[in-house]
């Protein structure tokens, strides 16, 4: 892992990744970028670098459950960090450092990807089989639209760097954000590759199927992308799932509880899952959120579960999602929302299950098969099909030990679609998809306006005052100064 980080680390990129945080132009040994990429060792180490992102960018280490769950309806800030109560407020300004860092370390893990794409046709080895080489090819191409659909959700229309950029100058750097309508198009584009090039497994091994990109992943990512669009394609929307549920990956739902048990990653359900191995590769995102008695420590915890979510979880009798997602315990510290004294009994976001101090080998999924049934429900309600839909909505809560729905729940397309938005909410808590399914489903603005929550310092409601501006980030005040040619979103 460390020799692929140094090859990525000799790339001369400028510009657009606006910072050197991860890639310094230096030469560090005796590779150059004239003679780094001449052998398949070579550019394998390139692909390994660029999944390397999943674990260096902060966005998908742990920051998604920030601005996913946190900035809705699901959690608390927590904590004492200012920046933290910003998102949890809609509160962010143009200079708060994590858009700046998310921005600089996905543009960056695009650059990576583009360097792939440029040199892998380029290499002359006859150890890299022409097999291999479109795989990497599309696995390249599934990590670009990957990383797209993470900016183009956050900001809307970004600059588009589709090759590696070589020079300083003007043109080169100064590039104008795209409309989000070509975003997508470039994102379709790019797994319209990747469903082309990619197998369905790499052999036996669950750890690599289930960490690399495969047609399953891109068929799943297209899935996502084509509902989460501005103007969404049901219909492909569903081919892309029937094609994952064709796949020889076999995926299947498996039990809800062994999904988050820490014991079970790599599983059937799952379809890409970020790899971590604890030590000096650990995640260290769950000792970010677990309480004193796992963690170890006493100070005050993030992303608190809201009253709201543990109401959501109580309303269902959902006791297998929520004992899996949530867990209960006495701090000695004040809870503004759960109880404003030393002692208080709170809860603590718990899909990660051991901290090990920062390093952790709980892995994050980065899309799994039940994400994708209760997708494919979404696809199917809008569509007209409620009575499909409404068996795949049972699926999963039939899993979680649920009735299926009534009829009062699921008697027209608008209370279905609410259900299934609901249904999500339970069993997607911690993952990263509440923002975009609300987003998505036109309930941003009412849901956080309409939220009940009391802050008990005080007695009286939050208000959060949520307006169509802060449906997206604002640009990095950093990226305006220093390209003219953006734009900022409004604030």
């Amino acid at each position: 892992m460390k020799k692929c980080i140094i090859l990525l680390n000799l790339i001369t990129t400028f510009g657009f990744v606006s910072c050197n945080d991860f890639i310094d132009v230096t030469p560090i040994s005796e590779e150059t970028t004239a003679n780094a990429y001449n052998t398949a060792g070579q550019i394998e180490a390139a692909l390994t670098g660029t999944y390397e992102s999943f674990h260096s960018a902060e966005y998908y280490v742990w920051d998604f459950i920030l601005f996913q769950d946190v900035r809705t309806d699901n959690c608390y800030a927590g904590g004492d960090n200012p920046e933290i109560f910003q998102i949890n407020n809609y509160e962010i300004e143009t200079t708060h450092s994590r858009i700046f860092t998310h921005w600089s370390n996905i543009y960056n893990a695009i650059a990576k990807a583009n360097l792939v794409l440029d040199r892998v046709d380029l290499v002359n080895d006859p150890v890299l089989t022409e097999e291999r080489r479109l795989e990497i090819t599309g696995e390249a191409h599934f990590l670009r639209a990957y990383h797209y659909f993470t900016l183009v959700k956050m900001f809307g229309g970004v600059p588009l760097i589709t090759s590696p950029v070589t020079s300083a100058e003007g043109e080169n750097v100064e590039v104008a954000r795209a409309s989000v309508e070509d975003v997508y198009e470039q994102i379709i584009e790019d797994l319209e590759i990747a469903v082309a090039l990619l197998p369905d497994t790499y052999g036996s091994n669950a750890s690599i199927n289930k960490g690399r990109a495969t047609s399953g992943a891109a068929h799943a990512l297209a899935a996502k992308v084509h509902a989460q669009k501005p103007s969404p394609n049901y219909m492909l929307v569903l081919e892309h799932i029937q094609e994952l549920e064709g796949s020889s990956a076999n995926y299947q739902l498996i039990d809800f509880a062994q999904l988050f048990d820490g014991n079970n990653y790599n599983n059937a359900e799952s379809i890409l899952e970020v790899q971590y191995l604890g030590q000096d590769f650990g995640n260290y995102g769950p000792q970010l959120l677990l309480p004193p008695s796992i963690s170890g420590d006493a100070w005050r915890k993030f992303a608190t579960p809201s009253v709201d979510l543990v109401n959501a979880f109580d309303e269902e009798n959902d006791e297998v999602r929520k004992n899996a997602s949530i867990i209960f315990e006495a701090v000695q510290w004040n809870d503004e929302f759960w109880g404003n004294s030393s002692g208080s009994t709170i809860p603590f976001s718990y899909k990660w299950k051991n901290a090990n101090g920062f390093a952790s080998a709980d892995n994050t999924y980065l899309l799994r098969y039940g994400d994708l049934v209760l997708l494919k429900a979404e696809a199917l309600n809008e569509l007209g099909e409620l009575n499909q839909a409404v068996t795949e909505v049972n699926k999963i809560r039939n899993r979680a030990q649920l009735p299926d729905l009534t009829n009062e729940q699921s008697n027209s397309q608008e209370v279905l679609r609410q259900s299934i938005l609901k249904e999500r909410r339970l069993e997607l808590f911690q993952e990263g998809h509440r923002w975009d399914d609300l987003v998505r489903n036109g309930e941003l603005i009412n849901t956080m306006n309409n939220l009940e929550e009391i802050d008990l310092r005080t007695g009286n409601p939050v208000q959060y005052n949520v307006t169509p501006a802060n449906l997206l980030l604002p640009i990095p005040q950093q990226e305006l100064d220093r390209n003219p040619a953006l734009i900022q979103n409004p604030l």
